[in-house]
């Protein structure tokens, strides 16, 4: 939204063309893009706002979290590097082939090479619910702002209505993968079941054998438990850094123009920090175009 854009649309007004929904989402798009904006500029020159005081909270709190983030870093490989142990483990204690009884194990065998397939298939079936349920809690939260908004247009009540049912798919495809994923945990069960009817008719050597596995697969639940603990840090830490770095983007491109030491931070990114105004310029006449300024 340009001044000359402005006062064209503050005379199309004049003659009764009011477009208030249009210019809120314009303010809202142009807002997205602004925060995009201050983190990035904010990731970029937060180093060099280490004399800005106002800044002091921020900066500091960034180089504790960039130590803790390393800390965090360092275990997750540490774990990755168990788990890459544990499951070399695994292929050669599966690898090993009983010296008794081959047709049992050849059996034995194409049973686990089923339960692999099946334990990927598993996978993906949970790691495709966990993307449903994220869309769904985004949805849910999206109808609980469009509801509370007093908002009774047509548009609105169209979008509302859309809104209940994609949410409504998406619950029957949630539902759905959990049918599904039952049904692989049954046959998977089920496929161990008969493993252990094969191990109960295999020599010493072989139990032996099953239980070291036992003892790998235990330890590699409990790694895939420490890992995703971990990426879960991992992530709160990254979305804390996300913000902070905004607040820094925001302060330096807002202060560049009278402070001296906000200006030197955001030297080598000016034109992000001209677009950056032009972007708050833009929110701001939007919003006046709205009424709600």
């Amino acid at each position: 939204m340009t001044t000359t854009r402005f006062f064209v649309a503050r005379v199309a007004q004049a003659f009764g063309v009011v477009r208030r929904n249009q210019r809120m989402a314009d303010a809202a798009a142009e807002m997205h893009l602004l925060r995009e904006a201050e983190a990035f500029l904010g990731n970029a020159v937060w180093e060099q706002v280490e004399h800005i005081e106002k800044l002091s909270v921020e900066y500091w709190n960034i180089r504790r979290l960039i130590k803790e983030r390393a800390v965090v870093q360092e275990k997750l490989d540490e774990c990755e590097a168990r788990l890459e142990a544990a499951h070399q483990e695994r292929a050669a204690l599966l690898s090993i082939t009983p010296t008794v009884n081959s047709e049992l194990a050849e059996q034995r065998a194409g049973i686990l090479a089923t339960l692999e397939e099946k334990s990927k298939d598993r996978d993906k079936v949970v790691a495709k619910a966990r993307d449903i349920r994220r869309i769904y809690d985004g949805l849910k939260m999206k109808l609980e702002v469009l509801v509370k908004e007093a908002d009774t247009s047509e548009p609105r009540r169209i979008a509302l209505e859309q809104v209940k049912t994609r949410l409504g798919e998406l619950k029957g495809q949630f539902v759905e993968l959990k049918e599904q994923r039952l049904k692989i945990g049954a046959e998977i069960e089920e496929g161990d079941q008969q493993l252990d009817l094969l191990d109960l008719q295999l020599d010493v050597q072989r139990k032996e054998r099953r239980e070291q596995a036992s003892i790998t697969f235990q330890s590699i639940g409990e790694i895939n438990k420490d890992l995703s603990s971990l990426r879960a840090e991992d992530g709160v830490l990254d979305t804390r850094m996300r913000q902070l770095y905004g607040e820094i983007g925001r302060y330096v491109s807002r202060h560049a123009l009278e402070d001296a030491h906000s200006a030197a931070a955001v030297r080598s990114h000016r034109s992000l920090s001209d677009v950056m105004r032009a972007l708050r310029r833009s929110i701001a006449l939007n919003h006046r175009l709205a009424g709600t300024s």
